[in-house]
Protein backbone atom coordinates (compact mmCIF):
# COMPACT_ATOMS: atom_id res chain seq x y z
CA UNK A 1 0.00 0.00 0.00
CA UNK A 2 1.39 3.53 -1.00
CA UNK A 3 -1.27 6.26 0.19
CA UNK A 4 -4.04 5.28 2.48
CA UNK A 5 -7.48 7.55 2.66
CA UNK A 6 -8.13 8.61 6.43
CA UNK A 7 -11.23 10.06 7.23
CA UNK A 8 -11.73 11.79 10.56
CA UNK A 9 -13.50 14.56 12.16
CA UNK A 10 -12.90 18.70 11.68
CA UNK A 11 -12.71 18.60 15.80
CA UNK A 12 -11.34 16.92 17.94
CA UNK A 13 -13.42 15.58 20.30
CA UNK A 14 -14.18 14.99 23.86
CA UNK A 15 -11.45 12.26 24.69
CA UNK A 16 -7.92 12.76 23.92
CA UNK A 17 -7.47 9.14 22.97
CA UNK A 18 -9.40 10.23 19.55
CA UNK A 19 -6.00 12.68 19.29
CA UNK A 20 -3.53 10.48 20.50
CA UNK A 21 -5.06 7.73 18.10
CA UNK A 22 -4.69 10.02 15.05
CA UNK A 23 -1.38 10.60 15.84
CA UNK A 24 -0.46 7.00 16.87
CA UNK A 25 -1.68 6.10 13.26
CA UNK A 26 0.38 9.14 11.44
CA UNK A 27 3.56 7.63 12.73
CA UNK A 28 2.21 4.01 11.76
CA UNK A 29 2.05 5.42 8.16
CA UNK A 30 5.24 6.79 8.52
CA UNK A 31 6.78 3.82 9.57
CA UNK A 32 5.40 1.32 6.79
CA UNK A 33 6.01 4.20 4.03
CA UNK A 34 2.76 4.65 3.46
CA UNK A 35 1.68 7.97 2.59
CA UNK A 36 -1.68 9.80 3.95
CA UNK A 37 -4.58 11.03 1.82
CA UNK A 38 -7.17 13.62 3.33
CA UNK A 39 -9.64 16.26 3.57
CA UNK A 40 -6.74 18.79 3.55
CA UNK A 41 -8.09 20.60 6.90
CA UNK A 42 -5.57 22.09 9.05
CA UNK A 43 -8.89 21.56 12.34
CA UNK A 44 -9.80 18.60 14.67
CA UNK A 45 -8.13 15.36 14.47
CA UNK A 46 -7.69 15.81 10.77
CA UNK A 47 -4.52 18.37 11.34
CA UNK A 48 -3.46 15.85 13.92
CA UNK A 49 -2.78 12.98 11.70
CA UNK A 50 -1.86 15.15 8.92
CA UNK A 51 0.41 16.99 11.01
CA UNK A 52 1.91 13.53 12.73
CA UNK A 53 3.05 12.54 9.46
CA UNK A 54 4.44 15.73 8.09
CA UNK A 55 6.50 15.84 11.08
CA UNK A 56 7.71 12.73 10.49
CA UNK A 57 8.67 13.00 6.97
CA UNK A 58 6.03 11.47 5.43
CA UNK A 59 3.80 12.38 2.37
CA UNK A 60 0.05 13.81 2.93
CA UNK A 61 -2.29 14.49 0.11
CA UNK A 62 -5.06 16.96 1.05
CA UNK A 63 -8.54 17.64 -0.87
CA UNK A 64 -11.08 20.43 0.05
CA UNK A 65 -14.18 21.95 -1.77
CA UNK A 66 -13.41 25.55 -2.62
CA UNK A 67 -16.44 26.20 -0.24
CA UNK A 68 -14.64 24.13 3.00
CA UNK A 69 -11.42 26.25 2.53
CA UNK A 70 -12.21 28.71 4.58
CA UNK A 71 -14.70 27.08 7.12
CA UNK A 72 -12.27 24.25 7.41
CA UNK A 73 -9.21 26.42 7.39
CA UNK A 74 -6.99 24.68 4.52
CA UNK A 75 -3.67 23.59 5.87
CA UNK A 76 -1.20 25.25 3.61
CA UNK A 77 1.29 22.94 4.69
CA UNK A 78 0.82 19.86 3.01
CA UNK A 79 3.31 17.46 -0.19
CA UNK A 80 -0.41 18.73 -2.25
CA UNK A 81 -3.30 20.43 -1.65
CA UNK A 82 -6.33 20.07 -4.33
CA UNK A 83 -9.20 22.69 -4.29
CA UNK A 84 -11.83 20.94 -5.71
CA UNK A 85 -15.31 22.37 -6.45
CA UNK A 86 -17.54 19.81 -4.75
CA UNK A 87 -18.04 16.83 -2.31
CA UNK A 88 -18.65 14.70 -4.52
CA UNK A 89 -14.88 15.50 -6.43
CA UNK A 90 -13.38 15.56 -3.32
CA UNK A 91 -14.32 12.15 -1.97
CA UNK A 92 -13.69 10.49 -6.08
CA UNK A 93 -10.18 12.19 -6.07
CA UNK A 94 -9.25 11.13 -2.67
CA UNK A 95 -10.28 7.57 -3.58
CA UNK A 96 -8.63 7.41 -7.11
CA UNK A 97 -5.85 8.52 -4.81
CA UNK A 98 -5.36 6.05 -2.31
CA UNK A 99 -4.74 2.20 -1.52
CA UNK A 100 -7.41 1.99 0.98
CA UNK A 101 -9.51 3.55 3.92
CA UNK A 102 -9.64 4.24 7.50
CA UNK A 103 -12.03 6.00 9.47
CA UNK A 104 -11.22 7.62 12.40
CA UNK A 105 -13.21 9.26 14.72
CA UNK A 106 -15.62 12.06 13.32
CA UNK A 107 -19.07 12.89 12.78
CA UNK A 108 -21.91 12.84 9.93
CA UNK A 109 -18.99 13.33 6.99
CA UNK A 110 -16.55 10.62 8.39
CA UNK A 111 -19.70 8.14 8.13
CA UNK A 112 -21.06 9.08 5.19
CA UNK A 113 -17.58 9.10 3.33
CA UNK A 114 -16.96 5.36 5.11
CA UNK A 115 -20.58 4.09 4.13
CA UNK A 116 -19.81 5.28 0.44
CA UNK A 117 -16.72 3.77 -0.04
CA UNK A 118 -17.91 0.21 1.67
CA UNK A 119 -20.73 0.35 -0.65
CA UNK A 120 -18.49 0.80 -3.55
CA UNK A 121 -16.56 -2.12 -2.30
CA UNK A 122 -20.04 -4.14 -2.09
CA UNK A 123 -20.86 -3.00 -5.40
CA UNK A 124 -17.76 -3.98 -7.07
CA UNK A 125 -16.45 -0.58 -8.15
CA UNK A 126 -13.11 -0.96 -6.02
CA UNK A 127 -11.37 -3.86 -4.24
CA UNK A 128 -9.86 -2.22 -1.81
CA UNK A 129 -9.81 -2.50 2.02
CA UNK A 130 -12.24 -0.67 4.24
CA UNK A 131 -10.87 -0.25 8.01
CA UNK A 132 -12.45 1.12 11.62
CA UNK A 133 -9.31 2.26 14.38
CA UNK A 134 -11.79 1.80 16.63
CA UNK A 135 -10.76 4.30 19.53
CA UNK A 136 -12.30 3.98 22.94
CA UNK A 137 -15.34 1.61 21.25
CA UNK A 138 -16.24 4.75 19.29
CA UNK A 139 -16.58 2.32 16.09
CA UNK A 140 -18.53 -0.23 18.22
CA UNK A 141 -22.23 1.61 17.48
CA UNK A 142 -21.62 1.34 13.99
CA UNK A 143 -20.76 -1.78 13.96
CA UNK A 144 -23.76 -2.88 16.06
CA UNK A 145 -25.65 -1.59 13.24
CA UNK A 146 -23.89 -3.30 10.41
CA UNK A 147 -24.47 -6.83 12.68
CA UNK A 148 -28.21 -5.61 12.70
CA UNK A 149 -28.64 -5.23 9.07
CA UNK A 150 -26.54 -8.17 8.59
CA UNK A 151 -29.10 -10.13 10.90
CA UNK A 152 -32.44 -8.73 9.18
CA UNK A 153 -31.23 -9.78 6.17
CA UNK A 154 -30.34 -6.11 3.93
CA UNK A 155 -26.69 -6.78 3.94
CA UNK A 156 -25.48 -10.47 3.08
CA UNK A 157 -22.91 -11.76 5.97
CA UNK A 158 -20.29 -12.33 3.61
CA UNK A 159 -20.69 -8.38 3.13
CA UNK A 160 -19.55 -7.93 6.58
CA UNK A 161 -16.11 -8.80 5.80
CA UNK A 162 -16.07 -5.56 4.05
CA UNK A 163 -15.28 -3.77 6.83
CA UNK A 164 -12.35 -4.50 9.33
CA UNK A 165 -11.83 -3.35 12.45
CA UNK A 166 -8.70 -2.70 15.28
CA UNK A 167 -7.98 -0.83 18.05
CA UNK A 168 -4.37 -0.24 17.17
CA UNK A 169 -3.37 1.42 14.01
CA UNK A 170 -0.73 -1.15 13.61
CA UNK A 171 -3.19 -4.15 13.93
CA UNK A 172 -5.40 -2.50 11.32
CA UNK A 173 -2.79 -2.08 9.18
CA UNK A 174 -1.50 -5.64 9.31
CA UNK A 175 -5.27 -6.45 8.49
CA UNK A 176 -5.71 -3.80 5.81
CA UNK A 177 -1.98 -5.59 3.97
CA UNK A 178 -3.68 -8.51 4.34
CA UNK A 179 -7.17 -8.20 2.81
CA UNK A 180 -8.47 -10.57 0.49
CA UNK A 181 -12.36 -9.46 -1.09
CA UNK A 182 -14.71 -11.26 0.55
CA UNK A 183 -17.15 -13.48 -1.67
CA UNK A 184 -19.64 -11.53 -2.35
CA UNK A 185 -21.64 -13.50 -5.12
CA UNK A 186 -22.70 -12.31 -8.27
CA UNK A 187 -25.48 -10.37 -7.21
CA UNK A 188 -25.56 -8.06 -4.48
CA UNK A 189 -29.82 -8.08 -4.27
CA UNK A 190 -32.04 -10.89 -4.04
CA UNK A 191 -34.48 -10.86 -6.87
CA UNK A 192 -37.29 -12.57 -5.14
CA UNK A 193 -37.45 -9.43 -2.82
CA UNK A 194 -36.75 -6.32 -4.79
Amino acid sequence: MNRICVFCGSKPGNRPAYVESARALGRALVARGCGLVYGGASVGVMTEVADTVLEAGGEVIGVIPETLLQREVGHRGLTELHVVQTMHERKALMASRSDAFIGLPGGYGTFEELFEVITWGQLGIHRKPVGLLNVAGYYDAFMALVDHAVAEGFIPPSHRGLILVDTTPEGLLDQLEAYQVPDLGRKWADKEHV
